[in-house]
């Protein structure tokens, strides 16, 4: 067993940024009070409900089996997009309505998603000739109402290959720029944590549903067992939300009025990426591809210091806890970048990590025996005979509108009269940034250095004041986790005092990227983490050696390299 120590206590005080109750506090409550709905699931629609419904003042758990974005809400393209590739399959409804959030979520959380230029090259014989894409793209901002960053603009031959020298050229009759969005999904996932928690939410991770809580066949809440003691709370509540995702069938097993429910709610398909140095595949903006492998969408995105390459669109057995890239994903990700840059010469050995997800594309969205590419992203929401309600399918991008629904779903379930959402124009967490420009230049200053000047502002946004903070009280903070990339060692104890972080994976793999940026994963920088987080969480020499061990185990489950699709 392990218990936050007092060192949290001593840590400073911050005036601006409310802490969350304690993690025995957290525990004490969801076991003894009452609440109007409990969500189970820390992914981005999940926290995203959670924290909605907390804004129009129902009383809300939230529990997450491991950690906030710890599934493929931590594992995508990082993209706030409105799907330009769906318009080839008419899903019309929702490119408009994720174009509407992405102007959105802008404005509500500058620091987490910023403006991103694309490159869409049409080479001769494409399955998408210039005539069709520049139709598309047209189409495409009529559909943001002509409100995105900027119009699209036509690129020819020639202002294509100034825009990207690497590129192969044979062939090449020009293109397309147009604009979308990027994020840090992991972070944009743990602000709406952070949002339900201080909106009066219960929120809890590592923290597992063992069984749903029935009386005269209908659910009143859950056993929840806590992985971190191994104790069980009953967790009483009037409504239960099932946001699981690629997890909602299991959930769905615990509902005894589900147990005759014929084929899954949810069909995932595998996601991989990887990343390569930036010095090795050197983009200006974000390419929009079409692999000559299979002809289907892909992208090469800059990262900061590194370009990813991705995605993969392919049926999996595996375990959703268990998915990882194969060396055949690799290989197609590193043959589709080559066929493009050829100059680039991209092999295995360039490639710094690798990392699959799980799409929880709703069953219902398949159309006979169609791939998962041309399946729907359309969400939906059903409830079972016991009452659980359950949501799949949706893409990050519109998680506030599935949180939104769900939460409407949910008041009309327990007849309560509907309350405004105040989602679409309330902030999330250190988003209330009049002028990001001028936050990085106060961050370099500060910090004295713009990397980290600029990493702490993307992380943090408005809150990024209160970290530094940290390392005039002890300037070893002020040291980095990782030598050349912007991480520093007051982010592991803000990340304890601030952010729920219970073990190393949680801050080496979600609230930063130091697993995905490092080529041992993250377990030379856990060391040097778990000097920061073991006198504030109470770890002695034993415990600290353990989670190490697990950290380990962690980074390999998520980034080993499987030698063949599972």
């Amino acid at each position: 067993m392990r218990s936050e120590s007092a060192a949290l206590r001593s840590l400073p005080a911050s005036t601006e940024v409310p802490a969350p109750p304690s993690r025995a506090d957290r525990l004490r409550a969801l076991g003894s009070e009452s609440f109007d709905l409990l969500v189970i699931g820390g992914g981005v629609t999940g926290a995203g409900a959670a924290r909605d419904a907390a804004l129009r003042g129902l009383k809300v758990a939230l529990v997450e089996r491991e950690d906030f974005a710890s599934g493929t809400s931590s594992r995508s393209s990082r993209l706030i997009h409105g799907g330009l590739r769906y318009l080839e399959h008419g899903h019309l409804g929702l490119v408009f309505e994720s174009s509407i959030e992405r102007r959105r979520l802008l404005h509500l959380a500058p620091h987490l998603v910023r403006p991103l230029a694309f490159i869409w090259p049409v080479y001769e014989g494409a399955r998408v000739p210039r005539w069709k894409l520049n139709a598309g793209l047209m189409l495409y901002d009529a559909l943001s109402l002509f409100r995105n960053v900027k119009a699209y603009q036509r690129l020819s031959l020639k202002q294509l290959v100034e825009a990207e020298p690497g590129i192969r050229s044979e062939g090449l009759k020009g293109g397309a720029r147009y604009y979308d969005a990027a994020t840090d999904d992991a972070r944009l996932t743990l602000a709406n944590a952070l949002g339900a928690s201080e909106a009066g939410a219960v929120v809890l991770n590592h923290a597992s549903v063992k069984r749903l809580v029935l009386e005269d066949g209908k659910v009143k809440g859950a056993v929840v067992v806590d992985h971190l003691t191994g104790l069980e709370h009953t967790v009483h509540a009037r409504a239960v939300v099932n946001a699981t995702g690629p997890w909602s069938d299991e959930i769905r097993r615990l509902d005894s009025s589900q147990q005759e429910r014929t084929g899954p709610a949810v069909r995932g398909s595998k996601g991989v990426h990887i990343a390569v140095p930036r010095s090795r595949l050197n983009i200006g903006d974000a390419l929009t591809l079409l692999s000559p492998v299979d002809g289907r969408v892909m992208f090469i995105l800059p990262a900061d210091a590194f370009t990813l390459i991705g995605t993969t669109e392919t049926a999996t057995r595996a375990h959703p806890a268990e998915v990882r890239a194969s060396e055949a994903d690799v290989a197609y990700l590193l043959s589709s970048a080559n066929a493009f840059f050829p100059e680039a010469n991209l092999t295995r050995e360039d490639m710094v990590s690798a990392w699959a997800g799980i799409r929880p594309l709703a069953a219902s969205g398949y159309h006979g025996n169609s791939d998962a590419g041309s399946a729907s992203r359309e969400h939906s929401i059903d409830v079972s005979p016991s009452g659980v309600l359950a949501i799949s399918g949706g893409k990050l991008t519109t998680f506030r509108v599935m949180a939104r629904d769900v939460v409407n779903a949910v008041e009309r379930h327990l007849s309560r009269p509907h309350k405004k959402p105040v989602t679409h124009e309330q902030p999330l967490p250190g988003g209330d940034i009049l002028k990001l420009d001028a936050e990085f230049a106060a961050a370099k200053q500060e910090v004295g250095d713009a990397a980290t000047g600029e990493h702490l502002v993307r992380a943090y946004g408005s809150r990024w004041h209160a970290v530094w903070a940290l390392t005039r009280e002890s300037p070893a903070l002020a040291e980095p986790l990782v030598e050349g990339l912007p991480y520093r060692r007051a982010e592991a104890a803000w990340g304890v005092s601030h952010e729920m972080v219970q073990t190393l994976a949680d801050l080496l793999i979600r609230r930063l990227k130091v697993a995905f940026e490092t080529r041992d994963q993250g377990r030379a920088a856990a060391v040097r983490a778990a000097e920061v987080m073991a006198p504030l969480l109470g770890w002695d020499t034993a415990e600290t050696e353990r989670q190490l061990a697990a950290y380990a185990v962690d980074a390999q489950r998520i980034f080993g390299v499987d030698p063949s699709d599972a």
